[in-house]
């Protein structure tokens, strides 16, 4: 029997408050003109680590935003950029990236992930994107399926600690280890969850 398919997903635009150490954050889906941003982003010897995309030029970072974009529109993938809203600053400068994926009708969890630029490391932006997405993939999702959303995975090589510490600042325990899968995955891997209905403390 064919699965049901998701409903249409609107594109959304997430509003993180600003604390008294950082700016609001504004969440939205990627666009063509982030492109520039994006490919300077990706130089960082950091995030090309522990990321699996290439973006070396403007052409392979509009292929990358494009397959954002198809991703919302078959209701498989929810990248959001991440941006300062500081007062007077236009769109913002971006800071960051965080997405939920592998939705699927009747599949009860679904995977975060996320990066930060590095200029903006150590100032909150990936656990405060991933609680504003947390909350908005349990909110969107809350009806797909026979009972909805009821699990996020997060899942990071054991040698990422930044990655570990943004998980357990976020609420996702950790679950259990996967085994090292090379050549992709070298190391072996944290799967951190955090269910619906949790919050954070």
């Amino acid at each position: 029997m064919t699965a049901t398919p998701l409903p249409a997903i609107a594109p959304d635009v997430l509003h993180v408050p600003a604390t008294p150490t950082a700016p609001a954050l504004r969440l939205r889906p990627w666009h063509p003109e982030d492109v520039a941003a994006l490919v300077e982003a990706c130089r960082d010897p950091v995030l090309r680590r522990w990321t699996s995309h290439s973006v070396e030029n403007d052409e392979d970072g509009l292929r990358w935003v494009r397959s954002q974009r198809r991703g919302w529109a078959a209701g498989e993938r929810f990248a959001f950029a991440a941006f300062e809203d500081r007062p007077g600053a236009g769109r913002g400068r971006l800071v960051g990236s965080a997405v939920v994926k592998e939705i699927a009708p009747g599949k009860q969890s679904a995977e975060v992930g996320y990066w930060t630029v590095a200029h903006a490391r150590g100032r909150g932006v990936a656990p405060r994107s991933l609680e504003a997405l947390t909350t908005w993939a349990f909110e969107t999702f809350d009806a797909v399926g026979p009972v909805g959303l009821q699990r996020l995975e997060l899942l990071h090589q054991v040698d990422n600690a930044a990655s570990c510490r943004v998980a357990h600042k976020s609420g996702y325990e950790l679950d259990r280890v996967l085994p090292a899968a090379p050549p992709e995955f070298p190391h072996d891997g944290h799967v951190h969850v955090r269910h619906k209905g949790e919050r954070l403390v």
